[in-house]
Order: C-alpha cells, then structure tokens, then sequence
C-alpha cells in the first residue's frame, strides 16, 4: 500500500490505472478505523480494480472544540488495517492540502440536513460534510464511493449532492456493522468509560422498542417514539432524538403508510455523543386490522 499526502500525487498514481480502464474505489474515512471501515474497505476490495482509503480529520465539521481534540488519531495503526483490509492508497493530506489559503467556498445541500444531525448540530457541519466529500470525490475521481449505514443523513446529503452536480461516481452503502451486544460501531467509542458502556445501549434498545411497536401493529408515529425513548428512559438516557424519519427527505413520519422509515436517535452517554439508526420496511409493520 502507497501513503500519498498531496492531490497532485493522488492524482498521478491514478492516471495510469484510469486511462487502462480500472475501476476505482473510494473510501472515505476520518482514521480511527474499526470493523465498519475494514467491512467498507473489503467491499471495495471486491468489487473495484484499486481502492483508495482517505484518511483525514475534518475539523470544519466539528461543532465542539472538545470532540475533535479528543478525536482518535493513530496513523500507524490506521494505514496497517487498511493495508489488511485490500486498500490500494492510503491518502492522507494534511489540512492546507485540503484547505489551501484563500480557501472560500461551501457545498450546501438544503433541506435534507436541516433536522436531528443539523438542528442538533447546525446546518455548518453538514456543510462541511458536503464539501469535503465534494473535494475528496474531485481529487480521486473514483467510479464508485463507499460509505456505512450508520451516517445514513450524511449518505443521504451526499446522494442529493452527487445528484444534483452531476458528478460521475456510484454511491455503495454498507450496512452497520455492530459489537456482539449491538452498539454500533463508532470510532467513538473507545471513549466511553466504565459503566457508561451498559447504558450506550439504550440507543439500540431506543430502535428495537420502536421497530416492536410497529411490528405490534402501531401506525402512529408518535407512539412509535413514544415507546422507543421509554426504552431508553429506563436505561437513563435521554435522547436528543428518537425519530421516524422518510428515508429519502428526512421529513417527519407522522404514521406509517406502507413506505420504507428510518428509526433514527441520537443521544450523550457521559461524555460521548452517538448516533444509531435502523430502516424499517413496510413487511415489518403491519397494519391493523
């Protein structure tokens, strides 16, 4: 594997592997990896000729000061699992390269971001998600790009945006990938201490009361997260949010009509904040008779 740092370099490692008809994969990461990314990066392993592994913290996308200085970073380790995984290049470019001076532009993407990540967030860290990926996506020109379940607002964003300017490459996401007792797997959470790790899983009790619920046969939205955050409650965790959400605009659900939903949640256990969510389909929920 090839640890390359400037665009121009990127660039041209992959010349010759593009005009000879290779296919190119892209996996989009901020270090710290685990299982989910080893699962991504096999999977482009399997399907793409080369497979570029980014590795870079975007700091623009932080909203407090004290996540990202707690942040992971091991390079070493990092660029030895995607090496295991099958990556081709690791890009790893310091921020100037990313940001150069005089740097002054931001993808937006309305609409889809505006609630759970971004109210509870701000609309400037799904810019900054956006235009990133924009860059990275610019400087790899990769046929395909891959991304997990777990972010499923963020993949949402970089659906509309690939979309929306035409850019050339195929979006693959791949599914969560969790520990044995079902927390999701997060490059935060290494952080949580102590008896923190019991109460992390009130966000997958949070979903799997919901999904029962509308297994049950509940329409309603709002007795659908009423059941989901009671599961929480009794683990002590409020949730910032426990929502049905559309799988396409992220708006609101307020009953179940026969569309695919999104249970999303988010919610602070100690000092780390985590996000779950889970796609409930129509043959989950039936309706009553």
């Amino acid at each position: 594997m090839r640890t390359l740092r400037t665009v121009a370099d990127l660039r041209a490692d992959l010349d010759g592997p593009r005009r000879a008809g290779h296919s190119i994969g892209l996996v989009p990461t901020m270090g710290a990896l685990h299982e989910g990314h080893l699962s991504l990066i096999r999977r482009a392993r399997a399907s793409c000729d080369v497979v570029v592994v980014t590795l870079f913290v975007n700091r623009a996308q932080f909203d407090e000061s004290a996540d990202l200085e707690a942040y992971p970073r091991d390079e070493q380790r990092d660029a030895q699992l995607a090496a295991q995984g099958g990556a081709d290049v690791l890009f790893a470019p310091a921020p100037d390269e990313v940001y150069p001076p005089g740097f002054a532009t931001t993808v937006s993407v309305a609409g889809i971001g505006a609630a759970l990540e971004g109210e509870q967030r701000g609309r400037e860290h799904f810019d900054a998600v956006a235009t990133v990926v924009v860059k990275l996506l610019n400087m790899a020109g990769p046929d395909v790009v891959f991304f997990g379940q777990k972010d499923a607002q963020q993949v949402a964003i970089i659906r509309r945006l690939v979309r929306d300017l035409d850019i050339p490459v195929r979006i693959e996401v791949g599914a969560t990938v969790r520990e044995p007792d079902g927390l999701a797997l997060s490059s935060r959470n290494v952080r949580i201490a102590g008896g923190d790790r019991d109460r992390a899983l009130a966000l997958r009790s949070g979903i799997d009361a919901a999904r029962a619920c509308a297994e049950a046969g509940e329409r309603d939205g709002a007795a659908i997260v009423a059941a989901g955050r009671a599961a929480m409650n009794a683990l002590s965790v409020e949730p910032e949010y426990l929502e049905l959400i559309a799988t396409d605009t992220f708006a609101s659900v307020p009953e179940l009509n026969g569309e695919p939903v999104l249970i999303a949640v988010a919610a602070r256990v100690g000092d780390v904040r985590l996000i779950d969510n889970e796609i409930l389909e129509p043959a989950s929920a039936h309706r009553r008779p």
